[in-house]
């Protein structure tokens, strides 16, 4: 069981962009610091407390002021881009952080990104899936690129110049490419199943209830076992909003607090939810009415918050539900309203609750 961190990231909006970028910023290099394994970084066009539109350009800056951390795009939204845009910006951060790059992907999850790029009547689970088959093509082969696809072309013959260079597109690092994570959040995600069957890692999002999580894992196993191929735990990665303090009691005052960035997270994530009528993948049933998922709600059901102790059993009653201990938790980055506070709770959460989860997990039965 690793530890890594996620980040949308999100923001109250009444934050300065450049406090917004150096908050988190900083969040990576102390999560270096503490030997967390990964850091995801998500993408979004049209959003001013979301404010990372391009992953790769801002984990860059980070590259030489860390040393171990792997990064990992959370994710790169594939319908938004062409293929031959992704291959050469993935292949060059690739040989800029010496293969610390995870190519995490999806169609996206922002429906004013969706409108922006023409999206919104596309079938971007689609698209998401030709552009990667693109891409590794790409890859995998040399001048003439003669690539067709339903949504794409991919088409270089007739200005290739040895001499001069012309033609080749660059390669990444890590052979034959770097590793695929795709994300999932609904509920028996075809796209799990789909990711065991391709070979690719998975990771449930942070923002839904432990049924659907588990439900991932179902899927991801019927997808290995279609394909024949080993079923691993180490290749699926949960993302969960975990808050560690010194007791209960702090944490409990700090969590609730309706201005709290987990209290405006949630209130958020509701409302996102909303927008596509899925306010349901919150909750612990599928039968609760959506008016009973309120914040204090989520709070309840999704934050595994309290002191080390607290946590530790929080985490452990987790993987018991799920059947089985995955490869990699991701802590949710949300914005450090109060810094020293979330700070701690990282502190916390790497040197005092994760050995013993790991030691858990090293021995589970089930």
């Amino acid at each position: 069981m690793k530890l890594g961190m996620f980040m949308m990231p999100l923001h109250s909006p009444e934050t300065p962009i450049e406090t917004m970028l150096a908050q988190d910023r900083e969040a990576i290099i102390l999560a270096d610091e503490l030997g967390y394994s990964e850091a995801w970084v998500g993408e979004h066009y049209t959003s001013n407390i979301e404010p990372i539109p391009n992953p790769l350009q801002f984990m860059a800056t980070l590259i030489h002021q860390t040393k171990q951390i792997k990064f990992a795009t959370g994710v790169l939204n594939l319908p938004q881009h062409h293929p031959a845009t992704i291959a050469g910006d993935v292949a060059q951060f690739d040989y800029l952080s010496n293969g610390r790059f995870i190519m995490g992907i999806g169609p996206g999850g922002l429906v004013s990104d969706m409108e922006l790029f023409g999206l919104r009547d596309k079938n971007r689970a689609e698209m998401t899936v030709e552009s990667l088959e693109i891409i590794h093509k790409i890859w995998a082969s040399d001048p003439p690129y003669n690539i067709s696809g339903k949504y794409w072309n991919v088409k270089l013959d007739e200005t290739i110049n040895p001499r001069l260079g012309f033609g080749p597109q660059l390669k990444p690092l890590q052979k034959p490419f770097p590793p695929v994570g795709i994300s999932v959040m609904s509920p028996a995600s075809s796209t799990a199943r789909q990711a065991g069957e391709r070979g690719w890692s998975v990771v449930s999002a942070n923002f839904i209830a432990d049924r659907v999580v588990k439900s991932h894992w179902e899927q991801y196993v019927i997808g290995c076992e279609n394909a024949g191929r080993p079923i691993d735990p180490l290749q699926w990665r949960v993302a969960r909003s975990v808050f560690v303090g010194e007791s209960d009691e702090q944490v409990r005052d700090y969590i609730y607090d309706p201005k709290s960035s987990y209290s405006q997270y949630y209130d958020y994530i509701i409302d996102d939810m909303d927008s596509f009528n899925m306010r349901n993948i919150l909750a612990p049933s599928k039968d609760t009415p959506n008016e009973d998922i309120t914040v204090e709600k989520c709070l309840d059901w999704m934050v595994l918050s309290g002191s080390p102790k607290t946590v530790l059993d929080k985490l452990v009653a987790f993987v018991d539900y799920l059947g089985v201990p995955f490869g990699t938790l991701l802590q949710t980055h949300t914005e450090w309203d109060k810094p020293e506070l979330h700070k701690r709770s990282m502190s916390l959460l790497a040197q005092e609750v994760m050995p013993k989860f790991q030691d858990y997990c090293r021995n589970y039965k089930k």
